[in-house]
């Protein structure tokens, strides 16, 4: 499937810690995947040496870029700088993709597709046609259950605000407000499409199939849990709160 021409300039951030075995393989599909696209691995001083990996990928491939970050900081502020940076480079469509190898490259064609009618699009495991494999059932249900929470609470017509395989419009990520956004694990995905929405933003899901990493260890946590728990029920307290505030 081609990538339609009028998106403009397309860039892949990848965010990486201890990813050493993963990143050569993600990118290599990536490129295959689209060509046209450009990478940008933002590496948050993983002891692996992922970051010197990746930097010798770069140094035989142009469309391979390498951001190096002090150290571990979360998943929102290693993709906001790659945002910024891709800002500052002046790319049109920024993507989201795990190292893993848990999304599809090869699926990022469809995504790209359905920018064209949208301004943010989630893949989503989710929806009809969705799918996940390898997963254990106690995590599925624990995906599923924060899903309808966040759906529920937030009052969002999304199914999969939490999936981190996405493809947004420069123009989005400069109208939601980047420069606030202070999530750092994976909440950090609901807050961006919370803010979407409320921008008056089309967001779009559109069905993937997401595989369990091979290699490596899940960078999922208790702590990471429980900031998205507490973050989605402080905005959807703060907006029943709001609603019921008499107009001035």
């Amino acid at each position: 499937m081609e990538i339609p021409a009028d998106l403009g300039r397309v860039l892949v951030i990848i965010p990486t810690y201890n990813e050493r075995d993963n990143i050569e393989r993600i990118t290599g599909r990536v490129r295959e995947a689209v060509p046209s696209a450009d990478v940008l691995v933002v590496d948050d001083a993983s002891p692996d040496g992922t970051g010197e990996v990746a930097d010798e990928m770069a140094g035989k491939d142009e469309q391979i870029r390498v951001l190096h970050r002090q150290g571990k900081d979360g998943l929102g502020p290693a993709y906001i700088a790659g945002f910024q940076w891709a800002a500052e480079q002046g790319y049109d469509v920024m993507v989201e993709m795990d190292a893993d190898g848990s999304h599809q490259p090869e699926e990022l064609p469809r995504l790209l597709a359905a920018l064209e009618d949208a301004d943010l699009v989630i893949g989503a495991r989710w929806v009809p046609g969705g799918e996940v494999r390898n997963w254990p059932k106690r995590r599925e249900a624990l995906s599923r259950g924060a899903n309808t929470y966040a759906r529920l609470m937030l009052g969002i017509p999304l199914h999969d605000a939490t999936a981190g395989y996405r493809a947004f419009r420069a123009a989005t990520l400069a109208k939601i407000g980047l420069e606030e956004v202070d999530s750092r694990g994976y909440c950090f995905q609901i807050d961006l499409a919370l803010r979407a929405l409320r921008q008056g933003l089309r967001v779009v899901e559109v069905p993937i199939t997401f595989v369990e990493r091979e290699h490596g260890t899940s960078k999922m946590s208790r702590d990471v849990m429980a900031e998205a728990a507490l973050r989605i029920t402080q905005w959807g307290m703060s907006d029943r709160v709001g609603k019921l505030r008499p107009p001035r």
